[in-house]
């Protein structure tokens, strides 16, 4: 990594962190706001109830700070033990603050069952519905921007604390809408309404699980990326092709990887530098992905290698099974030929497919060695 490309990423790193903090600080903000109101409320109507729920929205609170804790600790220099730096540790808040909605949402359906069991008759107030009414429009203006925030910032964090606070608006609207059908038709559905929110939520907990969860076990890159990475290093006059592209992601802010581009046999080894200089800059200015590139060369002219590249290409291209195939190599002294092949992911005998590929090989070019080296695709 080049000194200009450390200064960028961490550069990028620390606003987009800047950014989250503003955003869960909001957050924070909104809840200790919102709790004192009924706080005071609780306090002037004699309503433990609403002094307890006070309390239950400084809780809330607890998101923002996990959000806020996860982007300072993600910002640290790379180090001796952490060479690609600290971003993950954003996936491990985004974790705990999915594991915070999914334990409330096992806990409002444990409660929610109880009053399905134990109907109880729901008592409310014109004061009891003033809270009830402000908090939701509170939680419902909180939810909306900081989960915005988080997708503009792609930051699983704070699409979950924002989640969290649209769950809440839900489960009150919840409360409101079972306080309207008692008071018209004296009918209790909190326990049928809970119910049901309660297994939206749960549902919705295992999903913001998973998705960093998936990003910390290697998850599958978006396919517009991989199009669009391949389509601006085809740009590039030199390049014939574009293969192998695999990147690591080192929290959402750092891409780090490689690909290989086919290129003339004709380049001599300064042309081919200032090519793959030219393409990491290019692709680090435009994604901020920071590239390792290798380069396999497509022989030219009328010669034997030329024609034995035709040959094996023309050979194996056709055979059922085969998705690409790149990189020939030709050993003259071995009288030898390589060639990488990518197979379709429904192939899974991979030692049975290379030997099938080999034997029309040999029945092509039967005095040639032949080395057929089974790549995979993983941007695909």
């Amino acid at each position: 990594m080049t000194e200009q490309e450390t200064t960028k990423t961490t550069t990028n790193t620390t606003n987009r962190s800047s950014r989250i903090i503003r955003t869960s600080i909001i957050g924070i903000g909104a809840n200790v706001l919102l709790a004192a109101f009924k706080a005071a409320v609780g306090i002037l109507a004699s309503s433990v109830a609403i002094v307890l729920d006070a309390v239950n929205n400084l809780s809330d609170a607890l998101s923002s700070v996990i959000t806020i804790i996860g982007a300072k600790l993600s910002t640290r220099p790379a180090d001796r033990k952490h060479p690609y730096g600290h971003g993950r540790i954003e996936y491990f808040s985004a974790i705990i603050i999915a594991v915070i909605v999914l334990t409330a949402g096992i806990t409002s359906l444990i409660e929610s069952v109880k009053k399905l069991i134990s109907p109880t008759e729901p008592e409310y107030s014109t004061v009891t519905l003033v809270v009830i009414i402000v908090a939701i429009m509170v939680k419902l203006l909180l939810g909306r921007y900081v989960k915005r925030q988080g997708e503009l910032l792609k930051s699983d964090a704070l699409i979950a604390s924002g989640s969290d606070a649209l769950f809440d608006a839900i489960v009150t609207l919840s409360t409101l809408v079972s306080a309207a059908i008692m008071l018209i038709w004296d009918v209790s559905i909190d326990g049928i309404l809970g119910a049901l929110i309660s297994v939206v939520i749960i549902k919705a907990g295992v999903e913001m699980v998973a998705s960093p969860v998936n990003e910390l076990l290697g998850a599958r890159l978006p396919q517009e990326l991989v199009s669009n990475l391949k389509r601006e290093v085809m740009e590039f006059d030199e390049v014939h092709g574009v293969y192998d592209i695999i990147l690591h992601n080192y929290g959402p802010e750092v891409l780090i990887g490689s690909l290989h581009i086919s290129v003339d046999d004709t380049m001599n080894a300064y042309q081919i530098h200032g090519l793959t200089r030219r393409i990491s800059e290019d692709v680090f200015s435009r994604y901020g992905i920071i590239l390792t590139i290798g380069v396999y060369a497509v022989s030219t002219g009328a010669n034997k290698r030329t024609e034995l590249q035709n040959t094996v290409i023309q050979t194996i291209k056709p055979i059922e099974g085969v998705v690409q195939v790149h990189g020939f190599y030709y050993y003259e002294k071995e009288n030898r030929v390589s060639v990488d092949v990518v197979p379709d992911i429904a192939i899974h005998d991979e030692k049975a497919f290379c030997k099938q590929l080999t034997d029309k090989l040999k029945a092509r070019l039967p005095q040639m060695n032949i080395t057929i080296v089974i790549d995979h695709n993983y941007s695909a």
